[in-house]
């Protein structure tokens, strides 16, 4: 009887050390992913959008030889360096756009989207690099949920900087992929507390997951087949206890039921990264107004990229309702 206590014991223990390893291992996986060295590789990124979008290069171009793209720095609440790049409208003007690039990538990546806003509508951009990408420090991702506070910084650091020649801005900010999410995280803070924020006047969401907890399920079982019982239960956990956060609060679900700022959701109807279906309930939970527009035939986050001249239209028909 003692002997197979004994072993029991033993085996349980082996059991949970196995199981806590399988937790670090995912939450690594996850959060400091090796793809992750693409956002630093600016050189890379910059081939990239070249060559994906050649129909921007002359833009590109045209901001680098007169200077117009800039560097900009702020240190968040944590004390760390954040990085963006921002490039003000050829005439003054109030309207100002706040891009927001996804997973493992940075601000040179959504040029294309900075490429809609500046050169076709006339706005201001900023495109910040996410914590823990490009040039921002951290060595973490965070999947939208911190980052939150992050972009709302940025957001405000948006309206000193543009509105020092046109007056108060009025802000859009778009967000692609976890950018979408990061948008729809933050725009559950808008109006309410610290974050009044009555220069933002709507939002623009691609592609973005309903929670980190969905997001994360759906790849555990695409990727390695398995169950979200126990890997996702101690993966969040450790999440907890090491970067201050939980897999299932950060839900964008949560947060767009207490927007009431106009949304658009985009979202294409072949993606399997951030399944289709998850645009549905968030729509659903989003008060008036918004929009959807579900895009034919599209991956994940390729929206624009396949569809370019009615992804215009569509930005332009919906934001310019809200900002003058």
């Amino acid at each position: 009887m003692k002997r197979l206590l004994r072993y029991t014991l033993i085996g349980t223990a082996l059991l949970c050390t196995l199981l806590l390893c399988a937790g670090y291992y995912m939450l690594g996986y996850a959060l400091r992913p090796e793809g992750a060295a693409r956002s630093r590789d600016l050189e890379g990124s910059m081939h990239y959008i070249r060559q994906t979008y050649p129909h921007i290069v002359p833009w590109i171009d045209s901001l680098q030889q007169a200077g117009a793209m800039r560097d900009f720095y702020i240190e968040n609440t944590q004390g760390e360096t954040l990085h963006a790049l921002y490039a003000p409208a050829a005439v003054p003007t109030p309207r100002t756009a706040v891009i927001v690039h996804g997973y493992t990538d940075n601000a040179l990546r959504m040029l294309m989207i900075g490429y809609l806003y500046h050169h076709v509508l006339g706005f201001n951009i900023l495109l910040p690099d996410l914590h823990g990408h490009g040039l921002s420090e951290g060595n973490e991702i965070q999947m939208g949920w911190k980052d939150r506070t992050d972009v709302l910084q940025w957001m405000e650091t948006a309206d000193e900087l543009f509105s020092r020649e046109a007056g108060s801005t009025e802000m859009v900010v778009h967000g692609i992929s976890m950018g979408a999410a990061t948008t729809m995280m933050l725009a559950g803070e808008v109006g309410h507390g610290l974050y009044a924020c009555p220069f933002v006047k709507c939002f623009v969401e691609d592609c973005g997951y309903t929670s980190v907890w969905d997001e994360f399920k759906g790849e555990l079982k695409a990727q390695f087949g398995l169950p979200a019982f126990p890997l996702l239960h101690i993966a969040s956990f450790l999440c907890e206890q090491e970067y201050g956060w939980n897999f299932r609060e950060a839900s964008s679900l949560q947060q767009v039921r207490k927007c009431s700022l106009p949304m658009l959701f985009i979202h294409g109807d072949a993606d399997t990264f951030v399944p289709t279906r998850m645009v549905y309930p968030l729509f659903e939970a989003k008060p008036q107004p918004k929009e959807c527009w579900v895009v034919p035939g599209v991956d994940h986050a390729h929206s624009y990229r396949d569809y370019p001249a009615e992804y215009t239209r569509r930005i332009k028909n919906f934001v310019e309702k809200y900002i003058r």
